[in-house]
């Protein structure tokens, strides 16, 4: 890279989205050590400066003349909502206008925030607000990274835990989603703990097994929602052509080689996936796995008739599975005063 080329062209280098090598490069040919990078990186990955004059220990004129060379990218806050139970939701726009939900939900001394890995998304799933309106773009690295950053520093404390299960499938934005995942866990970055970082996806098959591959220990929870293929078909459309017989076997494997407890998601529908048919396809389908399941109490979406089904059928389904051996929990639902529910925000916004 000819720094006089990137100044022709008009072309910055992104600071939140460059490699350690580009950045070495562009101070090697500025005349500056390497160690400069590390600096700079620490300013943007740990500190999560949003200016170059914040960058203190880099000299004025060095400042100056990066100034000429790179961008650092940065979000606006456009809403934040807070619910009684201390949950924050932030809408945060990027540079070119596009716009992403993320959630803060604190506990004791513990907080974990929810991300999105696109704006929009192309899976259109029945109950997701966010799948109505579709996929405008995948995100970047820094951009799934730097939402967790501005919940942190709005909250002024330490995140402990960060779930990839805002808006988008983060198995169809992959290298980013990863490399966001790398980031957070990375000591030069939030230093969060692998198993405490989990993607969510709605079972994309080949990248499960791709994940499978992985050597970090990130944790993977599928959206099931149902284990009968014609009802999972209709709730989830954009993964009609991965049957669930493929995923129980992917998921076999995916155990087999990882050792981990995968979660499958499953929010209950009020006269849809909250029968004895489908209790009982639920309790087949887990039966003699390792995984754990999540019972959720569906969000109300406005102008939807998909309803939540009673929290009496919620701990009748946990006890069910319990009884065939099945690890399953109620999610407690978080932030039900605000608009809790993956898209809400952002399409309140876009509606005023």
């Amino acid at each position: 890279m000819q720094t006089e080329d990137v100044n022709r062209n008009n072309e910055k280098l992104d600071l939140r989205n460059c490699t350690r090598g580009q950045l070495e490069t562009l101070l090697a040919e500025l005349g500056q050590p390497k160690f400069r990078a590390k600096q700079i990186e620490d300013w943007v990955w740990v500190k999560n400066a949003t200016s170059l004059d914040q960058m203190t220990n880099l000299s004025k004129a060095l400042r100056a003349e990066l100034a000429d060379y790179v961008t650092l990218g940065g979000v606006e806050e456009v809403a934040r909502q807070v619910s009684q139970d201390g949950s924050r939701k932030y809408l945060l726009r990027f540079p070119d206008g596009v716009a992403v939900e993320c959630v803060g939900m604190p506990s004791k001394n513990r907080l974990a925030v929810c991300v999105s890995t696109q704006a929009g998304c192309a899976m259109g799933c029945a109950f997701c607000a966010t799948g109505a309106s579709g996929l405008t773009r995948s995100l970047t690295a820094g951009e799934i990274y730097e939402q967790v950053m501005h919940v942190r520093d709005d909250f002024n404390t330490r995140v402990t835990s960060v779930v990839m299960m805002g808006q988008g499938e983060p198995m169809m934005n992959y290298d980013a989603t990863l490399a966001a995942l790398r980031r957070l866990n990375s000591p030069e970055g939030a230093g969060i703990g692998a198993r405490h970082l989990t993607v969510s996806t709605c079972g994309v098959i080949p990248m499960i097994k791709r994940f499978a591959n992985e050597p970090e220990q990130f944790t993977l929870a599928v959206s099931l929602h149902s284990a009968n293929q014609s009802t999972r078909n209709i709730l989830m459309p954009g993964v009609k052509k991965y049957s669930l017989i493929h995923l129980y076997d992917v998921m076999g494997e995916y155990v087999d080689k990882t050792g981990r407890r995968p979660t499958y998601e499953y929010a209950l529908i009020q006269g849809v996936n909250d029968n004895e048919d489908e209790l009982g396809a639920l309790c087949d389908f887990c039966r003699g796995t390792l995984a754990h399941v999540n019972i959720i109490q569906l969000n109300e979406v406005p102008g939807s008739k998909l309803k939540p089904a009673s929290p009496e059928r919620a701990e009748e389904f946990v006890a069910r599975l319990a009884s065939v051996g099945v690890e399953a929990t109620i999610r407690n639902s978080r932030g039900a005063d605000i608009d809790a529910a993956c898209g809400q925000l952002r399409q309140r916004m876009q509606e005023l």
